[in-house]
């Protein structure tokens, strides 16, 4: 790529609204339109990162590191220069594509019994919750001609992820759920790898724009958890899609004096049990208050539902969690 062609970039992508739409928040305006904020690459306490979004530049004072939106790209998703390079481009073509292929997938749901039929087995059986999550289901065969009609490129197709370099659909035969610059798919087939991602980072706690509102929040590791809980009637619920948890998410549970709910799988050797334990022990550090949920062994938040829990059992759970 020509150093032209990088100035090009740089200027589409202003690093301070780079910064900003992974949750960057400003602490303090300084002299000649300088800003202040906690560093998203290390876990601050106190502001240590500068941006001049004049210059289009930072640096932090706090983990020695600085540069431009490249720069940031590459240190915050933890990747090499040519993959940062990558993922920019994606971030700036990615919303309206995602959009289309959303869209697309949401339709062809109700045109396959068997997703529908595989949603109805993992407990997400009502409209409601189909419609907010905006579920859809890749059959395979028609995206890229659906998306080639629209107007993008193979190439493009390709690049996102969500083409293979054989021009087959990568979600083939996935229930698709759209998440925050990306889509999660999981596979009808038993034989097929069940989890899918579109390149890059899983982005942060699902549906939080809707959830950061209330003063508790529930956590849950999965997607069908949450469809659960959401079912049940606890739209205060979040994911993480997983028990690791990325420098944003923990930023997002810390930006408010809030509890936290910690709903995680009780498996049968413990790993959900220490993640919680984990996470909690971090959370209470940055002054949250926060409440470890014990499910009955082997079951996790879906299953529970599944197995005739109700929403009465559950909210049981929550007020004997400590």
């Amino acid at each position: 790529m020509s150093g032209h062609s990088l100035d090009e970039l740089k200027k589409q992508i202003p690093l301070l609204d780079y910064l900003q739409a992974h949750d960057w928040r400003t602490a303090r305006q300084l002299s000649r339109g300088r800003i202040m904020g906690l560093c998203p690459l290390h876990e601050d306490h106190k502001p240590s990162f500068l941006v001049d979004p004049l210059k289009n530049l930072f640096y932090c004072y706090g983990c020695d590191r600085g540069g431009d939106v490249i720069r940031f790209a590459g240190l915050y998703r933890q990747v090499r220069f040519p993959q940062a390079l990558a993922l920019l481009r994606q971030w700036l073509g990615l919303p309206p594509l995602l959009r289309e292929t959303t869209e697309f997938y949401c339709v062809q749901l109700h045109r396959h019994a068997e997703a529908v039929a595989y949603l109805y087995q993992r407990g997400v059986r009502s409209s409601e919750v189909i419609e907010h999550m905006r579920i859809g289901y890749a059959p395979g065969g028609c995206l890229r001609g659906w998306l080639t009609e629209l107007g993008y490129s193979r190439l493009t197709l390709c690049e996102a992820g969500l083409v293979t370099a054989a021009g087959y659909d990568t979600y083939l035969r996935r229930v698709v759920f759209p998440l925050e610059g990306n889509l999660y798919g999981r596979s009808l087939s038993a034989t097929a790898p069940p989890h899918r991602f579109l390149p890059g980072a899983k982005g942060g706690l699902y549906s939080w724009d809707q959830v950061r509102l209330f003063p508790d929040v529930i956590l849950v590791e999965g997607l069908f958890d949450y469809a659960a809980l959401w079912q049940a009637g606890f739209h205060n619920a979040t994911c993480s899609l997983g028990t690791h948890h990325n420098a944003r998410q923990f930023r997002q549970l810390c930006d408010f004096p809030r509890t936290v709910y910690l709903v995680f799988d009780a498996d049968a050797n413990g790993s959900g049990q220490k993640a919680a334990q984990s996470l909690a022990g971090r959370l209470t550090e940055q002054g949250l208050n926060v409440r470890i949920v014990v499910l009955p062994d082997g079951h996790d938040p879906n299953s529970f539902f599944l197995r005739d829990g109700d929403a009465r059992q559950f909210q049981s759970l929550l007020e004997a969690a400590r």
